[in-house]
């Protein structure tokens, strides 16, 4: 049986996701990548609004390529987690409760999660443009002259990921790691 969550993401349901399950995300997640996490972390020093709101939403770590004929994005595969590592804990600190990317992540932001009930979730790494099929809308919304790294708002239905990193900081990459170390 599928399990499927919905954003906006609750610190309830965060708590409960255990690292290494499986779950299927329906509804709206943006996209970022590091210039424009460095624009958001620099617009909330001068106290500028966000480009959308931050509490209970996922930021998924990609930058799609251009869609084809009849579709709404093309493919659209995870970018590497520590790309963002700088920013991230400011944005935590902000209301940002879910990110999607691969790759493990720096002490910093599993301590902002922690502290704040946040998830880091893995995607499929590889499979670009199965992910795109999980995307049903696409529109940017920030920072339109980045291109593919501009902040898109995305309405996704069951788009695949694994809780890399669960709200307590257990992390399935070192888990992974632990466990083939004593094979």
């Amino acid at each position: 049986m599928k399990k499927i969550i919905e954003p906006p993401f609750t610190d309830a349901l965060l708590a409960s996701l255990k690292a290494g399950e499986m779950y299927y995300i329906t509804g709206t997640i943006y996209t970022a990548r590091d210039a424009a996490h460095q624009r958001l972390c620099e617009m909330i020093e001068r106290g500028e609004d966000m480009p959308f709101d931050f509490n209970g939403q996922a930021v998924y770590y990609a930058g799609p390529c251009p869609a084809k004929p009849g579709q709404p994005i093309g493919s659209v595969g995870p970018t590497t987690g520590g790309r963002m590592d700088a920013y991230s804990p400011l944005l935590i600190s902000k209301g940002l409760k879910v990110m999607i990317g691969k790759g493990s992540r720096h002490h910093s932001v599993v301590d902002a999660m922690k502290k704040h009930t946040g998830v880091y979730f893995a995607a499929i790494g590889g499979a670009a443009a199965l992910m795109g099929k999980s995307v049903k809308s696409a529109k940017v919304i920030a920072f339109e002259d980045l291109g593919p790294e501009a902040i898109r708002e995305l309405y996704v239905e069951e788009l695949p990921v694994i809780v890399a990193i669960d709200s307590r900081g257990n992390n399935s990459y070192e888990q992974g790691m632990a466990e083939y170390a004593q094979e």
